[in-house]
């Protein structure tokens, strides 16, 4: 393990008890310049494994609660006469930030989840005609209860393919949830982390998470894998290329905080549920049977040939 992310990981934990895969996989997607959607139940520690994230790296937090009532402009900001200066200002909204907390998401508007498109593929804002660049790094983290749950609101496809990853948080152990009464007996953990690690080698991170070498034949591992969920009998819309795209990078990310300059098959394989499962939209009859997306996949695997040749650096 990368000693830096080692650091980030432990101070999550401090706060976190028993999701160490919840953290990797969350920094992954940071590392790899991609947001993550988290969905579960609430109170399991969401909001959380975000606010721990954002401490930990010293970078801006910024916090939006989406309600049923949330407007676009709530989000973006909105521009303000000011009758001294005689011109529109523009009061920037929360999504200005490094680290975004896009809380509930699925409990507005489609409206107003469509204005986080923008930012989440450009990492820009467009406001009365003028594209404003977001600071960097720039990274959401989005939470979602099921959309079983009453006074939600389903993302559509365009806004789930924007979230490189998409994880489910989980109930802890009977142990683990000991463990977490007995920290929150008299302190609150959150306050008890500080930054360690700078926002400049953060991005020194991300630099280095680019130059990790993939062989043609695990990109082309990644590209049958997408295809044959594009083919398969129970799928009605499989993944897009940015679907692609999006596990090649989350794989030199992976590879990169193993200590590893190349990517390997395993890399892909542990991955490919959390980035293609929410981009796949199974057919009807499907989902009556009972089969799941990462069922899907799971079948995808057994049937797309492995490339057994490993690249090996000089």
């Amino acid at each position: 393990m990368n000693e830096q992310i080692e650091k980030i990981i432990r101070n999550i934990e401090k706060v976190m008890i028993g999701k160490r895969e919840i953290a990797e996989l969350s920094i992954v997607s940071l590392l790899a310049g991609g947001h993550v959607l988290l969905e579960d139940v609430p109170g399991v520690g969401k909001t959380m494994m975000v606010r721990a994230l954002s401490k930990s790296l010293g970078t801006s937090f910024k916090r939006i609660q989406f309600t049923p009532d949330l407007l676009p402009s709530d989000v973006i900001g909105v521009s303000i006469y000011n009758p001294k200066t005689l011109q529109f200002e523009f009061r920037p909204g929360p999504i200005v930030g490094n680290i975004v907390l896009a809380d509930e998401i699925n409990r507005t508007s489609p409206k107003t989840q469509a204005a986080l498109l923008e930012s989440m593929e450009e990492a820009s804002i467009t406001v009365d005609g003028d594209t404003i660049q977001l600071p960097k790094p720039f990274f959401v983290m989005a939470t979602q209860n099921p959309i079983e749950y009453e006074g939600t609101y389903p993302l559509p496809e365009a806004q789930l393919d924007r979230f490189l990853l998409k994880i489910k948080m989980g109930y802890p152990t009977k142990e683990e949830e000991i463990e977490v009464l007995r920290r929150a007996e008299r302190t609150v953990p959150i306050d008890d982390i500080s930054a360690v690690l700078t926002i400049e080698q953060l991005m020194e991170l991300k630099r280095q998470v680019k130059e990790v070498h993939v062989e043609n034949n695990i990109k082309e591992y990644i590209v049958s894998l997408a295809q044959n969920t594009r083919h398969h009998h129970n799928v009605y819309l499989g993944v897009s290329p940015r679907a692609s795209i999006a596990l090649m990078r989350a794989a030199q990310s992976y590879a990169f905080m193993k200590g590893r300059d190349y990517v390997i098959p395993d890399d892909v394989q542990y991955l490919v549920k959390y980035v293609f499962s929410h981009r796949i939209i199974l057919k009807p009859e499907t989902r009556y049977e009972g089969i799941t997306e990462e069922q899907v996949i799971k079948s995808v695997l057994h049937y797309v040939h492995v490339p057994v040749k490993r690249y090996v650096p000089e």
